[in-house]
């Protein structure tokens, strides 16, 4: 799409920069993996329903932070449609991938970005995981501090964990919200809460109404309370690694794009931040989206203009040329 836009736009005499972003879904490995540098490496996992697959995992900083995106192993695009059950689907495979990451070589950091998950587990499967391949005992999940991480260990070394979120909400609003996409219907809805309760009375800490716990169907949330995990804006993580800010300072405008804009793109999505960091240094931002369902409040928040262009690569550059009149 990035690549479609900025055509459009050269063709009106404009000068453009492409950023390539993500928000901890889907894409968020290979973004960083572009900005930062770093080796990719793949392992073969289990699926949201037990099945293998294939994921990646990048390691930077000279092999001391692996980057897990949890959609390799279990996000929602791994599952057909007919096939969607919120109740049965694991992040078992996420907790492989973050075991494998963990036994190559000198990681000291794991960054895990959830988002596009077909999950409702609160990250049980993932703990699981981990626990099989030895990184977790029980006595290294009693006591997470507040502050720091520091509880999976490897050869008796502490290792801090991250997760970048796409979205700010709470563990107890998790099933509400996502699971439906991801095949529940109104009852299967009320069991997953059920269960996310359960799981979060018998934690460590209590992952309700703490922001972010209730991502990736509760994964951030059990690495939250389990691992002491530091939750942060994937979003906002990945705009200060591609060093967003600089570019959009010396740019007259800003474009971004999203399939459907809507309330929970105002949540931590990436285009809601664009937008919010592009009102913020007075830089005018415009989104192109294949649907738009802000209303004119939400839309005056964030002082984002949209242009509803779905579909083909011509289409999207004819957008590109309408935004360079501007």
């Amino acid at each position: 799409m990035a690549a479609a836009v900025a055509g459009g736009l050269r063709d009106g005499g404009r000068g453009t920069v492409e950023l390539p972003l993500a928000d901890g879904g889907e894409g968020t490995l290979d973004v960083l993996l572009h900005a930062l540098g770093g080796e990719r490496r793949s392992v073969t996992v289990r699926d949201p329903l037990g099945r293998p697959v294939r994921a990646a995992y990048g390691l930077v900083d000279r092999g001391r932070t692996a980057v897990v995106e949890m959609a390799q192993a279990s996000g929602l695009g791994l599952v057909a449609e007919r096939e969607r059950d919120a109740w049965a689907a694991s992040t078992y495979g996420t907790g492989e991938v973050i075991a494998a990451a963990l036994a190559d070589g000198s990681v000291r950091t794991v960054l895990v970005t959830v988002g596009g998950s077909a999950t409702t587990d609160g990250g049980a499967g993932a703990l699981e995981a981990l626990r099989d391949a030895g990184f977790l005992t029980p006595g290294s999940t009693r006591t997470p501090s507040r502050r720091g991480s520091r509880k999976a260990t490897k050869g008796g070394v502490g290792v801090d964990f991250v997760v970048a979120c796409d979205v700010r909400t709470a563990w107890e609003d998790a099933a509400r919200v996502f699971a439906p996409q991801k095949g529940a219907d109104a009852a299967t809805v009320r069991r997953l809460e059920r269960r996310l309760a359960s799981l979060a009375q018998r934690a460590p800490r209590d992952p309700r109404g703490v922001p972010m716990t209730g991502a990736a169907g509760g994964l951030a949330g059990g690495l939250w309370a389990h691992l002491g995990a530091r939750l942060v804006s994937g979003a906002n993580y990945v705009l200060d690694a591609v060093a967003f800010d600089k570019q959009m300072r010396a740019s007259r405008l800003v474009v971004t794009g999203e399939g459907r804009v809507d309330e929970q793109s105002l949540t931590g999505k990436v285009v809601g931040e664009v937008a919010t960091r592009c009102r913020q240094r007075g830089v005018a931002c415009h989104a192109v989206v294949g649907e738009n369902d802000l209303d004119a409040f939400q839309a005056r928040l964030i002082d984002l203009s949209t242009i509803t262009e779905a579909g083909t690569t011509r289409r999207l550059r004819t957008a590109g040329r309408r935004l360079a009149e501007i």
